[in-house]
């Protein structure tokens, strides 16, 4: 039996989430519904116009695959995860909240000096999240953050999308890749944002590699995008040669799975959604989890729609652990202690 479930590798972020009016997004000059890329400057000057909103501003860890490696972590399986985090007050918060999931990660030794990244993510009143990312010394994440053994010693290798835009997070998460393929570990990767496959599709392709991986996380926005099409079906079949088995989330609507052989459709969850940050993340780790711990795609599809609708109903990217446990018992019967 491999030691980790799943052994992650993204960005290590601190989210600062504030509700906003789309007035204020507009005025701001914020995309919705996307990741930005911003510098320090940049993101300073939107913390100032909204000192007024910071009263009510939430912090927790975040980076899309630290959420999904948390996720199955607090649902009962064992995480890994590899990030660049400096020698400051977030980065100690970040790897304190890392470890109170239960999730080892890759730093034991002393932390260059600089800035850990942080994630202004913006809640507007229809759920949907704008994040502007100021990705610090998470940019320079490069090959000596892997644990090679760690690896060797999980089941599946998840690696987030965001990556693609450093050059050298890149770079890892290729050679995450190749050692994971050379010994036998399962390969994930996660498209993670529409902008990621609109600006950085060759270098998402470096990504997959040659044979593509064996699981590919997208919403139908980033499928849609990646096929050059508004049809579903096209891109399901446009993913098929890129991923020998994937998920697309379609929101409220479910999801469509491909477990190799057949599509599978799952309904979505019926959910109040106030706040749509994290849930890729929540159901890709729900879905990781379960098919880690024997369940079939249908299955795990089901389990990770209800604990997508749980994230989305309340504020902030994940569920605390005794939500997990809540799910689990709803689902399966059953708690992660159990």
């Amino acid at each position: 039996m491999k030691q980790y479930k799943v052994y992650g590798i993204g960005n290590a972020l601190v989210d600062t989430e504030i509700q906003v009016e789309d007035a204020e997004l507009s005025a701001m000059g914020v995309e919705k519904g996307l990741m930005t890329l911003v510098d320090e400057g940049r993101q300073q000057e939107l913390v100032d116009q909204l000192s007024d909103h910071l009263v009510t501003a939430r912090r927790a860890s975040g980076g899309s695959a630290a959420n999904t490696v948390i996720a199955v972590s607090r649902f009962g399986g064992t995480g890994f995860y590899s990030c660049k985090v400096a020698n400051d007050d977030n980065g100690d918060f970040y790897l304190e909240d890392l470890e109170a999931a239960g999730v080892v990660h890759n730093w034991t030794a002393d932390r260059d000096g600089g800035t850990t990244g942080r994630c202004l993510v913006l809640i507007s009143p229809d759920a949907e999240r704008s994040m502007n990312t100021y990705l610090g010394i998470s940019e320079t994440l490069a090959t000596s953050e892997l644990v090679h053994k760690a690896i060797e010693e999980s089941e599946y290798l998840y690696m987030e999308g965001y990556l693609v835009t450093s050059p050298s997070g890149r770079a890892a998460a290729i050679e995450a890749r190749e050692h994971a393929r050379a010994h036998g570990v399962a390969t994930a990767l996660s498209f993670s944002d529409p902008g990621m496959v609109e600006f950085f599709r060759d270098g998402l392709q470096e990504m997959l590699g040659e044979g593509g991986v064996d699981l590919l996380f997208c919403n139908e926005a980033e499928a849609l995008s990646w096929a050059d099409s508004d049809d579903l079906a096209a891109a399901a079949e446009s993913l098929r040669q890129i991923a020998r088995q994937f998920v697309i989330t379609l929101g409220a609507r479910g999801a469509l799975l491909f477990d190799g052989e057949r599509l599978i459709e799952i309904d979505g969850t019926p959910a109040e959604a106030i706040d749509t940050n994290g849930a890729g993340d929540m159901f890709a780790g729900a879905f990781l989890y379960a098919i880690t711990h024997g369940k079939d795609f249908e299955t795990a599809g089901r389990f990770a729609s209800l604990a997508g609708a749980r994230v989305v109903s309340r504020f902030g990217p994940r569920l605390s652990a005794s939500e997990h446990d809540a799910v689990l018992e709803e689902f399966f019967g059953e708690s992660a202690a159990g």
